[in-house]
Order: structure tokens, then C-alpha cells, then sequence
């Protein structure tokens, strides 16, 4: 008997052992070796779009900031490091967690300018650019496609609500990088290929080329008219009397109120655009709740329907219903109904969103788990859907009719931060990319959201109005287990931020891979929807799928009906920043398709 049991004992160890070889067999396969390696941290994290963003947040939080300061660092020092994706004069959503409190949503989203109206962009003349046959209701460049200024507001009102420091000493890296840093290759790039447009704005090639030529990669670039305009708002809070929170709001009647909110307007009447004194002067950033689902246990956060953030949501919505992770990784199974998924949570995004402050949007519809399982009805398991296809209760509405892309939208960074205390901050910061007009001395790129807005669709919600803010592509992300913060995360990529970044959660909560695994993995980008940017094109079916996916998968999903286009291994277009907060430690992940990039402590 004795000898049975230890016959058995030893028959159950190998059963187990092969348990466990066969579990880490799985484990390996769903992380492979990265190409960027494990950062973790047991202190603070700091993800962004270079190594001089991150820096400014770890100078930050090695000070005693808290991470809504490293945050405000971030993005400041972005708008001076990374023109290429993004300026001052652009917009932002932004997402904070204070420990123990809940998730709340700032947008720093500017508005439409007064003068802004549809009959204005039906009667305009091309731009030089330009081909009037062609050519998009609102420019996708130059001075008229401008909106207010919203990102600097935004980041006000959270350093204001929710930091600790003052603008002065989380403005000071981003000051530093104007005084002169060394050019990245993607900025000088840019730079390089926006030649046509910066000579049509002689303050824009002197800011761009201070040295009559395009900065090589390494060499010293400086902004003087910016590091001006960051010394004398430092100088306004300076001078101001009260507490901290007086002083920053000195800091933004300065800019949006005061000398620098005339300087702009100034420049934009007297150089064809339709932002005036009283477009800034009206514009405050707001304080928003998130919109959110529970997915399979998981309280995803997103911000509201002024962004796409909840074409996230809907699609989780409908993904619940599967089995995923037995369809299998980027099987032809899964990636079809993935993308189908996708394709209708962009549809009603096509038709539904737009700045809720002016339409009624049908939020608890949209949201509703009913809703999902409904959409979910409609994939057809065997093929692939080529129309737009929204929740019908609506009604329909008139959008464009092209397939040509628009060409020269360069999107968005992003700042993602969490700090020892557990706060965490989560930002997608974009516009004044390149070719941007600088708005004279200022130093301040301005923006070109307002080719977002649609002139042509009576009654839509994204309807070219003044005052309105224009659904944006941005969308960061925060998902909560228990009310504890779990991961934050966001991405450049325009109308693929919320495809890629779904791919990114379905690869951590379904197949359990680490974050930077994650990020890695190969993706798809789908075409299926009306374009946010100026030609607003949909292009019925189309499909980009890295090659680092199987050739025969390809084969499937053609079969399927989508119109599939292999594209480079590592070319998908958005680039996720992770931190996953998990047992004490900290994870983080940066996707190596933009040179992202994040440290910890």
C-alpha cells in the first residue's frame, strides 16, 4: 500500500510538472521577447513620447510633485520637443485618478471661433495648396483651420484642482528645452517636409529654421519667442497675489485674457483667421466625468462623446460575448470579429458624437449592455460587412461621399504618470503639429481641429458651430479593478487610437500578456469609417494588417470579404504608452513603431 501511494505521489508530481511546463509554455508564447525591455518600478512611472518628456516628469516627482505635476511637466516640455506631433496651441482630454477618489476627465478641448460657420467654409477659396475640385470643406492646414487654444487651460485647471507645485516650477524643464535641445530626427523630418507651408509664414520658417536651414538630427535647436512667452507667464504667477490657486489663475487670464490672448488674436485678424480677443477671453476648460463599461470584471474609463473615447467601450461591449482567447491570438477567427466589432462601434461614432453641450446624445443607448448584445447580432460570422452600419434609432444624415484620404494630419503624443502616493495621470496631447502657424512673437503653433467639424450635415452633432468643440481622435484610457487603479495608457494615431488601443486591452486582459508584450503584438488598422479629418473620407472594407501576421491568416480574412492591405511589420500607425499598477510594482510598456518611451523608480 505504501508503495502505491508513493507510486502515485510520483505519478501526480510529473502530472503536475507537466502542468506547469505546459502553463509556461503558453506564458512564453503570449510573451515573447520584446524588442524595448521590462521597465518596472516600485516608486513613480513616467511614459511619453521622448526621453526629455519623461525626463521633465522625473525631475517632477524627484522634487516631491505628485503625478498630475510630472504630467503638466510632460506635456509642457512635449510642446517643446515634440512639434512635430504637437504644440501648445493644440488640445487635450486628460484623465485623473487621486488615490481613493474617482476617475475624472478634463478637457482641454478649444472651441470653434465665432466667425467660425459653415456658409464661411462653402463660399472660401482654395488655399495656395490647394484644388478647388479637391479640396476639403476646411483646410487641413494653415491659419483658418485654427480653434482656441485648449490644451494650455487644460492643464491649468488640473495643476489648479489636483497638483501641488506652481506653474513656475513645473513649466521650468519645458523652459530649459526652449533655450536648446537637441533636434530628433522625426522633428527635423518634419521640418524638412513642411517647406511649401512655412513659406507662406515667414514668422513659422523663422522659428522652424532660426538658422536659414532645416536642423540636422542632433543639432541644437532652440525657441526663443516661446522660452519669452513661458518667462512671462512664470513672471504673471510671480506677481499675482493669494494662494497657489490664485496664482495659477493669473497664469491663464494672462494667456487667454491678457497680453498673450491679444497678441494672438491680433495676429489671426490681420493674417485671414477667425479667432478674435473674445473667442480666447470666453474659453475655460472643463472638468468631466468618464464614460465607462465593465469588461469581464475590468472598469474601463474613457473621456466622453466631445473624443471617440467610447467607440472603445462599445466595442468591449460586443466583444463580451465571445470567447477570445479560444478563438486564439490573431486568428483569422478573431481578427474578423474584432474588426467587425470595430467597424460598427465607428459607425455610430460617425453619426452620434460631437460636443454633448450642443446636442443631445443618446449616451445610455450607445452604452448599454441591451445595445451590445444587439450589435453583436449584427456580425455575420462569414463575412465582412462594407457599409457603415450605426444604431438605426437615430435616423439617417448625409455625410461626404470621397475615398481620398486626407493627406498631412500628424497627429498626437501622449503622458501617461503615476506617483508613490498611487495618483495616477493618463493624457493624449495633440494639434499644432506640423506645418503649424505661429501665431507672430508668441512663439504658440496654432492648431487645425476645426477641420474635424462637418459643414455639410445639417442636425449632426459634429456640426461646424461656434462655440462648439469638435469631436477629437484623442482618447486616453484608464481601467480600474475594485476602484483601484490597474493601467493607464495612450497613444498617438488619430482615428486608430481606439482599434489599437482595444487590441492593447483584449492582449492584457484576455490573453494575460505583460504590457509591453502587448504593445508589440501585431495589429490591424481599419479604414471602415468616415475619416475625422478634413476629407472625412470612408474607404468600405479597407483593412491594414502588419506582416507579422501569418501570410495565410491574410489569405482568411480576404476570403471573408475584407479588403486587406499588408503593410510593414512594425508601420501601424498609433504607439501606445502602458503602466500597469500590479502588486506593488510598477510595469511599464513603450511601443518601438514611434520611439515612445518610459522609466521608472
Amino acid at each position: 500500500m505504501q508503495k502505491l501511494f508513493i507510486v502515485l505521489k510520483k505519478r501526480k508530481a510529473v502530472i503536475a510538472a507537466g502542468t506547469a511546463l505546459a502553463a509556461a509554455a503558453v506564458l512564453v508564447a503570449q510573451n515573447p521577447a520584446t524588442m524595448f525591455p521590462a521597465v518596472r518600478g516600485t516608486q513613480y512611472m513616467v511614459g511619453a513620447g521622448n526621453s526629455m518628456e519623461v525626463a521633465a516628469g522625473v525631475q517632477i516627482l524627484e522634487k516631491g510633485g505628485n503625478a498630475v505635476d510630472a504630467g503638466v511637466a510632460s506635456v509642457l516640455a512635449a510642446s517643446v520637443t515634440e512639434l512635430d506631433h504637437f504644440g501648445i496651441g493644440g488640445e487635450m482630454p486628460l484623465l485623473i485618478k487621486m488615490k481613493d477618489k474617482p476617475v475624472v476627465v478634463i478637457s482641454g478641448v478649444g472651441t470653434a471661433p465665432a466667425l467660425a460657420t459653415p456658409e464661411f467654409f462653402r463660399a472660401r477659396k482654395p488655399e495656395a495648396w490647394e484644388e478647388k475640385a479637391t479640396m476639403p470643406p476646411i483646410p487641413a492646414n494653415g491659419i483658418l483651420a485654427a480653434t482656441v487654444p485648449g490644451v494650455f487651460d487644460g492643464l491649468m485647471l488640473a495643476l489648479e484642482k489636483y497638483g501641488t507645485m506652481s506653474f513656475a516650477q513645473v513649466a521650468a524643464p519645458a523652459l530649459g528645452y526652449t533655450r536648446g535641445f537637441p533636434t530628433p530626427e522625426i522633428l527635423s523630418s518634419y521640418i524638412g517636409t513642411s517647406k511649401q507651408y512655412l513659406e507662406m509664414w515667414p514668422v513659422s520658417m523663422k522659428f522652424f529654421q532660426p538658422n536659414g536651414h532645416v536642423p540636422a538630427p542632433g543639432e541644437i535647436f532652440a525657441e526663443p519667442a516661446l522660452a519669452h512667452t513661458l518667462e512671462l507667464l512664470a513672471k504673471a504667477e510671480k506677481k499675482a497675489h493669494g494662494n497657489r490657486v490664485a496664482k495659477i489663475e493669473a497664469v491663464r487670464n494672462y494667456f487667454y485674457r491678457g497680453p498673450i490672448a491679444k497678441q494672438i488674436a491680433d495676429f489671426s485678424e490681420k493674417n485671414g483667421g477667425l479667432i478674435r480677443y473674445n473667442d480666447l477671453a470666453s474659453f475655460h476648460a472643463e472638468i468631466d466625468t468618464p464614460r465607462t463599461t465593465l469588461y469581464r470584471g475590468y472598469e474601463v474609463q474613457k473621456p466622453g462623446f466631445w473624443t471617440q473615447g467610447p467607440v472603445m467601450l462599445e466595442a468591449l461591449n460586443i466583444l463580451e460575448g465571445y470567447d477570445l482567447k479560444a478563438m486564439g491570438h490573431n486568428s483569422p477567427e478573431y481578427l474578423h470579429t474584432v474588426i467587425e466589432a470595430v467597424k460598427l462601434a465607428f459607425a455610430d461614432r460617425d453619426r452620434y458624437y460631437g460636443d454633448p453641450k450642443f446636442s443631445t446624445i443618446p449616451e445610455q443607448t450607445l452604452l448599454s449592455k441591451e445595445y451590445g448584445n444587439q450589435r453583436r447580432g449584427q456580425i455575420n460570422a462569414t463575412s465582412a460587412s462594407m457599409e457603415s452600419r450605426p444604431g438605426a434609432f437615430g435616423g439617417p444624415l448625409p455625410m461626404p461621399q470621397t475615398q481620398t484620404p486626407t493627406a498631412g494630419v500628424a497627429d498626437t503624443t501622449c503622458v501617461n504618470a503615476v506617483d508613490p502616493q498611487g495618483n495616477v495621470f493618463s493624457a493624449t496631447p495633440s494639434g499644432a503639429w506640423l506645418p503649424s502657424v505661429i501665431a507672430g512673437e508668441t512663439g504658440i503653433p496654432l492648431g487645425t481641429r476645426l477641420q474635424c467639424f462637418l459643414v455639410n450635415t445639417p442636425g449632426h452633432a459634429n456640426s461646424l458651430a461656434g462655440g462648439r468643440r469638435p469631436r477629437v481622435t484623442l482618447s486616453p484610457t484608464m481601467i480600474l479593478k475594485d476602484g483601484k487603479p490597474i493601467f493607464a495608457m495612450s497613444t498617438p494615431g488619430g482615428d486608430n487610437q481606439d482599434q489599437a488601443m482595444l487590441q492593447v486591452v483584449l492582449n492584457l486582459i484576455d490573453f494575460g500578456m505583460t504590457p509591453q508584450a502587448a504593445v508589440e503584438a501585431p495589429r490591424f488598422q481599419s479604414e471602415h469609417f468616415y475619416a475625422t479629418f478634413a476629407n472625412h473620407e470612408f474607404i468600405p472594407g479597407k483593412v491594414n494588417v502588419e506582416n507579422r501576421i501569418p501570410a495565410e491568416t491574410m489569405e482568411a480574412l480576404t476570403k471573408l470579404g475584407h479588403k486587406v492591405t499588408v503593410s510593414k511589420p512594425w508601420s501601424n500607425g498609433s504607439a501606445p504608452v502602458v503602466i500597469q499598477i500590479s502588486g506593488g510594482a510598477l510595469h511599464g510598456a513603450a511601443d518601438p513603431r514611434r520611439g515612445r518611451f518610459v522609466f521608472g523608480r
